[in-house]
């Protein structure tokens, strides 16, 4: 006892200091700890709330109604509501399904429809464009399809022909005019009787037009 009594009164400055030193590490482990639980527990909440985010998004997405004009070859044509993410198809049963004379190789039932879209039915022989694999012939992709619709001049309305290449306002205004004053065109080429529209521009449309 009195050999202990001697060794802490020699060596009490030491322990007090090593005691110290102890004591701050195992504060500093501690703090360490629960600052990693804490910074993963926040993360694991932003994850959840993203991912939650990410639902609810697309639940309205999923939910989202857009508009398509159904025109052309179908038993009941206007435009009809449907659900973002549907296929041409649908937009075409809604319309009450394709008439007897309706050309389905020229209508890609697998598209998705987007807003204010125009959906057109052509009749058999109405479009002459050769379809994809036979000799000569090119495939429309669906970009080039939505960018230039097929456009029936007899019924269009301004803003559709305005859709027409090279047609704006005022050519639009024309066409209009033209119908009120000589009933409807009887062929494509009937268009060249419309100022502005000369042999040169309507081949260069043509394909997008039906009467």
């Amino acid at each position: 006892m009195e050999q202990f009594k001697n060794f802490w009164q020699d060596y009490r400055r030491y322990c007090l200091v090593g005691l110290g030193v102890l004591i701050c590490l195992i504060g500093g482990w501690y703090l360490t700890a629960k600052n990693a639980t804490t910074h993963r527990s926040v993360d694991f909440v932003d994850a959840q709330s993203e991912t939650q985010q990410r639902s609810r998004k697309s639940a309205i997405v999923s939910n989202k109604m857009v508009y398509v004009d159904v025109k052309g070859a179908v038993n009941h044509p206007g435009v009809y509501s449907v659900k973002s993410g549907l296929r041409v198809q649908d937009a075409i049963t809604k319309a009450g399904g394709v008439a007897a004379n309706a050309d389905m190789n020229h209508v890609n039932m697998a598209k998705q429809v987007a807003d204010q879209q125009v959906v057109y039915v052509p009749v058999t022989g109405e479009v002459t464009t050769p379809m994809a694999g036979e000799a000569g012939g090119t495939e429309m992709t669906g970009s080039e399809s939505s960018a230039a619709p097929i456009i029936n001049i007899n019924s269009a309305s301004k803003d559709d022909l305005m859709k027409i290449t090279g047609v704006g306002d005022k050519k639009a205004d024309l066409i209009l005019q033209y119908r009120q004053e000589h009933g409807q065109f009887k062929t494509v080429e009937d268009l060249k009787n419309v100022s502005g529209f000369g042999d040169a521009s309507v081949a260069k449309i043509k394909d997008q037009l039906a009467v």
